[in-house]
């Protein structure tokens, strides 16, 4: 779905406290970037961020849903979850969330990280 200009804009506005953000359009949407790990999304100017076991219960308590990138399609959704109106709309809040997703996203990163390390070492 499509984002606004101005609704990316507010949000890029929040997350000024979190440093080195990129926002790249993808399929309609924007993904964000925090130092190359991509972490968070917006889509018909929503913002969700990345999840796992560390963070979801958050966005749960709160009676967040999870993205679903397919109308037609309901029962598939990410791992990525809609950030609270009252988070979003305090910027030092924003950010503290999107800092426990960024980490979600280095986490995952890094098993990918050391089988490929452990496969050049292997070949040498």
């Amino acid at each position: 779905m499509a984002v606004s200009h101005d609704y990316l804009q507010y949000v890029l506005e929040q997350l000024a406290g979190l440093g080195r953000l990129t926002p790249r359009r993808m399929f309609g949407g924007v993904g964000l970037y925090y130092d190359g790990l991509f972490f968070g999304l917006i889509s018909g100017d929503t913002l969700y961020f990345k999840v796992d076991d560390s963070n979801r219960a958050d966005y749960v308590a709160r009676g967040m849903g999870q993205f679903r990138p397919f109308r037609d399609r309901p029962e598939v959704s990410m791992t990525y979850y809609e950030l609270p109106a009252d988070a979003l709309e305090d910027a030092d809040e924003c950010a503290a969330w999107a800092r426990r997703s960024v980490a979600v996203a280095m986490a995952a990163k890094q098993p990918r990280a050391r089988r490929a390390a452990r496969k050049r070492a292997g070949a040498a």
